[in-house]
């Protein structure tokens, strides 16, 4: 006797599914470049890195909570791949953030997924979602004119900050 597949399993095997795909298998170290664009498709972005070598970005922005960021040599050959949107990468750059340069910071989280200008001043506030159980993004104050950083945190995500019915009643 055959077990009848319920919708309830069905349903569990296709979110299995769809988080695996979802979950990027990291490029080993020593995979080539046309290796990592074959498997990965273009980057979002690509920084120059010193001696030569280049720093892939791969954002899932802007509602997307990872960055990817693999590190090539000179050669064109992969030295590291890392998610950098973590509590850990967020706390080494608020050590690090007054005075940081806005490509310093591009190459640092990659694309943020919102841009938003603030007050008379020439600032703009950064803001990029990442894995948490808390409706937080990290936001970043960018002053646009002297093309560095002035500060960062963590503030709510307006998208979890929305009136509910219950709050109209």
């Amino acid at each position: 006797m055959t077990k009848q597949p319920t919708l309830r399993g069905a349903l569990l095997a296709a979110a299995t599914a769809l988080c695996t795909a979802c979950a990027p298998v990291p490029p080993a170290v020593g995979d080539a470049r046309d290796a990592v664009v074959s498997r990965w498709g273009p980057p979002t972005a690509r920084y120059a890195m010193p001696g030569g070598a280049e720093r892939l970005e791969y954002a899932t922005g802007p509602f997307g909570r990872t960055t990817w960021m693999i590190d090539l040599d000179a050669a064109g050959r992969v030295t590291g791949a890392r998610q950098v949107l973590n509590e850990a990468h967020f706390a080494q750059l608020q050590r690090r953030a007054p005075g940081l340069s806005r490509e310093e910071l591009l190459r640092t989280l990659g694309t943020p997924g919102e841009r938003k200008r603030v007050g008379l001043r020439s600032d703009e506030v950064w803001s990029w979602r990442y894995p948490t159980n808390d409706c937080l993004w990290f936001q970043v104050t960018v002053d646009l004119a002297a093309d560095r950083v002035r500060d960062a945190g963590y503030g709510i995500d307006w998208v979890c900050d929305k009136p509910t019915a219950a709050d109209r009643s």
